[in-house]
C-alpha cells in the first residue's frame, strides 16, 4: 500500500497514510464507488446493515439481489416487509433485515438521506458505525469509521491492553487522532482494507504495512498478541423440537411472531428454545394430531448467545390437507420461495426435503 504525506501532521504522533495505493488496490467490492466516483448513501447503508456479523464474501450475493430487486431506497420502502425478509434469508441476525425496512421507509419520508451523524443516528438500526461510515464515505464527513478491522489496525499501533468490546471509547478517539483532515471516505476505506488484507488476524504482513516500524505491537515482536482477546466463554444451551408435517406434496409452515428470535420469518412449526426443554414433551406443542415420527439425531446451530439443539419429528397426512391455524401449506417445490432461515433449512434437510 502505497503513502504520501499528508498536507498537515495529523495529531497523532503516528503519522497516518494517506493512500495513493488505495485509488489503485483499493479492493474491487460491488458497494464501493471507484476512484474519482461519488459514493452512493444507498449502497454505503445497504453494504454496511448486511456485513454486519457477516462476511464480505457471504454479502455480496445478497447485496447484487437486493440492488437488483430495489434499485434504490424508495424502491426498498415500498417493498413488503415479508418480501425483504423472505430476500435476506440466510443471511442471519434478522432484526436487521427488520430496521432495514423500517430505516428505507423512514428516510424515503424525509425524501434523502440525512447527511449529518445524528441525523443519522436517529434512524432504525443505525448505530455509532453505521452512522460514521455513511457520513464518511458517502459525504466525506471528516469522521473514521471503526469496524472490526479498523479496530485491529489501531489496536495493533498502539498496543491498546484491553480487549476491543472493552475498549471501544478507546479504539475510536485513536483512530479519529489518525485521520490526516482530507479524503475521509478514502481514509477510513484504506484502513478497512489494511484490515482486511495486510494487517490481518493471523500472520500480518507488517512488511508491507504503511505503518511499518511506527507500530507499537510490531515493535513488541507478536502483532498478533493485540487485539488482546476476552476471557473464553461457554454459549449456555437451549434444546427444543421442530415439526416436519407434509400432506400431498406440501409442507407446513408458519410465520414466527415479528419480534425475537428469527422475527417474521416462515419457519416449521416448532416449540420454545429453552435451557430447561423437556424433549419427552415435545409432542404436546405439535401443530396437528398426526403420526409423529421422531428421527434419529438432532439439528445442531449457533447463535450469537447460545447454542441451539433441536429433536425433529416429521409425519404426514393423507389429503385433503386440513386448516392449522395460524399456518399455511407450501409445495414442497415452493419451499426456496418461502426464504427459510439457515436453521429451518437445516430442519429440511434433516427431514429428507433438501435445501441443504
Amino acid at each position: 500500500m502505497d503513502v504520501i504525506s499528508c498536507e498537515a501532521p495529523p495529531p497523532s504522533p503516528i503519522r497516518s497514510p494517506c493512500c495513493v495505493g488505495h485509488d489503485r488496490r483499493r479492493r474491487a467490492l460491488p458497494w464501493r464507488a471507484r476512484a474519482g466516483e461519488t459514493a452512493d448513501p444507498y449502497a454505503v447503508w445497504l453494504s454496511e446493515i448486511m456485513l454486519q456479523q457477516t462476511t464480505v464474501e457471504a454479502v455480496k450475493p445478497y447485496f447484487a439481489a437486493f440492488l437488483a430487486r430495489w434499485p434504490d431506497v424508495a424502491a426498498l420502502a415500498a417493498a413488503p416487509q415479508e418480501e425483504v425478509m423472505k430476500a435476506w434469508a440466510g443471511l442471519g441476525y434478522y432484526a436487521r433485515a427488520r430496521n432495514l425496512h423500517a430505516c428505507a421507509r423512514a428516510i424515503a419520508a424525509r425524501g434523502a438521506f440525512p447527511r449529518e451523524q445524528r441525523e443519522l443516528l436517529a434512524l432504525p438500526g443505525v448505530g455509532p458505525y453505521t452512522a460514521a461510515a455513511i457520513a464518511a464515505i458517502a459525504y466525506d464527513a471528516p469522521v473514521v469509521a471503526v469496524d472490526g478491522n479498523v479496530e485491529r489496525v489501531v489496536a495493533r499501533l498502539f498496543a491498546i491492553e484491553r480487549p476491543a468490546r472493552e475498549a471501544k471509547a478507546e479504539l475510536r478517539e485513536q483512530a479519529q487522532s489518525l485521520f490526516p483532515g482530507r479524503r475521509a471516505g478514502d481514509f477510513t476505506q484504506a484502513l478497512m482494507d489494511l484490515g482486511a488484507t495486510v494487517c490481518t488476524p493471523r500472520g500480518p504482513r507488517c512488511g508491507d504495512c504503511p505503518f511499518h516500524g511506527a507500530c507499537a505491537a510490531e515493535r513488541s515482536g507478536d502483532a498478533e498478541a493485540f487485539p488482546v482477546k476476552p476471557p473464553k466463554t461457554q454459549k449456555p444451551e437451549r434444546r427444543g423440537a421442530a415439526f416436519v408435517l407434509l400432506s400431498d406434496g406440501a409442507a407446513l409452515i408458519r410465520t414466527r411472531p415479528p419480534r425475537g428470535l428469527l422475527g417474521g420469518m416462515a419457519e416449521f412449526p416448532s416449540t420454545p428454545f429453552r435451557a430447561d426443554f423437556d424433549p419427552r414433551k415435545a409432542r404436546a406443542h405439535a401443530p396437528a394430531a398426526a403420526p409423529w415420527r421422531e428421527l434419529p439425531g438432532m439439528v445442531e446451530h449457533v447463535f450469537t448467545h447460545f447454542s441451539l439443539r433441536l429433536t425433529i419429528f416429521r409425519a404426514t397426512l393423507p389429503p385433503p390437507r386440513p386448516g392449522i391455524e395460524n399456518c399455511r401449506w407450501t409445495e414442497l417445490g415452493r419451499l426456496e420461495a418461502e426464504g427459510l432461515p439457515t436453521l429451518m433449512r437445516k430442519v429440511a434437510a434433516h427431514a429428507g426435503l433438501g435445501l441443504e
